[in-house]
């Protein structure tokens, strides 16, 4: 029988399993959702048990759909939404709900520790800057609001390293969710007494960082009939779901960078010379020897999911009587509407924002609405603001020397043509998606074949089955409208920057 190689990952809003054959085929998926918790302005929570359900949930499905699939799974490996703050017990029970990457209630925790080790040293060691975002400033809000449950953690764990847990029994950490913990020196790779000092914690209460592709264990019995896989079934250390989606769009080596927009949208941009800068993200590719450079936005498609939710039952409604993508009528509507959205600046900032500004209390702003504004413009300037959103983030990442001149689209946003056109005309860049989209899976599926030996080039693998199904070239007029709008939104930012911090000061909780 010929192996099959099983990806999954556990995106913000559902858990995606797919099984591919080695030549990289994919050849059935499973989806599960599972909710969020919006516990206050910027806490935001997710169950550790909800994760697991729709992992076997899809698992389940992906199997399903091919006959003997489980025997023949040659290995699994997870990735998932980065980073996690998650401590468990020596049982591996969470001791708290983790707090997700959107969370940002440890931003006085994240000011403290600039304070306490310096904001430029703490840069220095980690190559990024102290923020709420990374799981040092959330380790020190626990330290500070539960210090039992801190003395009683026996491991940190990312999402990847719970499921590698209730898939295996062993404890997980990869290079690439390591490098967004903030507690280890990113030149060496080594863990930073300052930095572990700075949030009370030691070395041990963390596993040992490994190369994505490692096994880690295999699926326990336990596990084996919740999931319906075999038993014994190697199970990979994992990655980051942008690394994994780098991987999928072939972004293995400078020159090419990627996107993946769902939730939320990250730009990934490989540097062979480990290159910097303090207003985006840094981390260690899933491929050795290659770092990225991300700049990563909270809130694009969760704007538009939003507005889906607030503002689309008509949509939701023709779509469950047709049965139609409520996002695709949205699309269709948005297409009806010239470049420029009739004047509709959309600021993308709906859960505050990471890079390049990183300003927790930033927030969503339509700017330019008139009485003679059509429903349409607003869904449209949706796109547009989220495009213009990528453009800042690689203007940044251009002037820290790293340059291409094509993106890669992967993820669900690459499924809407107007706005992979949209991306072109903002950007100025040519926008390219891969015959195969099924996300982050296909990378996690490159990490089982590299684990088991099924793959021992990943480089010359990725050039071989990472092929182009649609690529959008810029258009010069709407290049050159969006570029004077681009100005607009970049100034409109900065005018209102202060009244952001005055309203979240007027409108903030206290306390937990």
């Amino acid at each position: 029988m010929e192996p099959l190689l099983l990806g999954i990952d556990v995106g913000t809003t559902a858990v995606k399993a797919a099984l591919f054959e080695v030549d990289g085929r994919v050849v059935s998926v499973g989806n599960t959702e599972y909710p969020t918790k919006y516990i206050r302005p910027g806490w935001v929570e997710q169950n550790p048990e909800d994760w697991w359900q729709a992992t076997c949930a899809s698992i389940q499905t992906a199997l399903k759909e091919q006959p003997n699939a489980a025997k023949r799974v040659a290995g699994v490996a997870v990735s998932a939404q980065a980073p996690t703050m998650l401590p468990v017990d020596p049982n591996g029970t969470p001791l708290h709900m983790p707090l997700i990457w959107m969370d940002r209630r440890a931003e006085p925790q994240a000011q403290q520790l600039g304070e306490l080790v310096g904001f430029e040293r703490v840069y220095d060691i980690t190559g990024n800057r102290p923020d709420p975002y990374y799981v040092a400033s959330e380790i020190r809000w626990l330290q500070q609001n539960h210090p039992e449950l801190l003395r009683r953690t026996h491991q940190f764990l990312q999402i990847t390293g719970y499921i590698n847990f209730r898939l295996s029994g062993q404890f997980s950490l990869d290079m690439s969710h390591s490098g967004l913990l903030q507690l280890i020196d990113h030149r060496t790779g080594e863990w930073s007494a300052e930095m572990l000092e700075s949030c009370g914690v030691s070395a041990d209460q963390f596993p040992t960082p490994k190369p994505g592709h490692h096994i880690c264990g295999e699926v326990t019995a336990e596990a084996a009939e919740q999931t319906g896989l075999r038993a014994g079934t190697p199970v990979m250390v994992g990655t980051v779901d942008g690394t994994a989606a780098a991987l999928e769009a072939g972004i293995t080596r400078e020159g090419i960078a990627a996107e993946m927009t769902g939730t939320s949208t990250v730009l990934m941009m490989p540097t062979a010379h480990h290159s910097t800068d303090i207003s985006m993200i840094a981390l260690p590719h899933a491929v050795e020897g290659v770092h990225l450079l991300l700049g990563a936005m909270v809130a694009s498609g969760a704007s538009l999911r939003w507005f889906r939710d607030e503002f689309g039952a008509d949509e939701v409604h023709l779509g469950e009587r047709l049965n139609l993508d409520p996002y695709d009528l949205m699309s269709q509507q948005a297409a009806t509407v010239p470049a420029g959205s009739d004047g509709v600046i959309f600021l993308p900032y709906m859960m505050g924002e990471r890079s390049p500004i990183w300003n927790t209390n930033a927030r969503g702003v339509f700017f330019g609405l008139s009485l003679s504004t059509p429903r349409a413009a607003m869904i449209r300037a949706i796109m547009e603001g989220v495009a213009m959103g990528m453009r800042h983030n690689i203007e940044v990442a251009q002037a820290a020397g790293i340059h291409f001149d094509e993106i890669r689209s992967v993820g669900g946003g690459s499924v809407s043509a107007l706005w992979n056109q949209i991306k072109a005309d903002v950007l100025g860049i040519p926008v390219a998606v891969p015959q195969t989209s099924v996300g982050a899976p296909f990378g996690d599926a490159l990490l089982v074949g590299l684990g088991v030996g099924i793959y021992d080039d990943v480089n010359a693998f990725v050039d071989k089955v990472v092929t182009i199904k649609a690529r959008y070239e810029p258009d010069k007029a709407n290049h050159e409208r969006y570029s004077a709008m681009y100005d607009v939104f970049r100034s409109m930012y900065e005018h209102l920057r202060p009244d952001f911090d005055s309203a979240a000061a007027i409108f903030e909780d206290g306390g937990e």
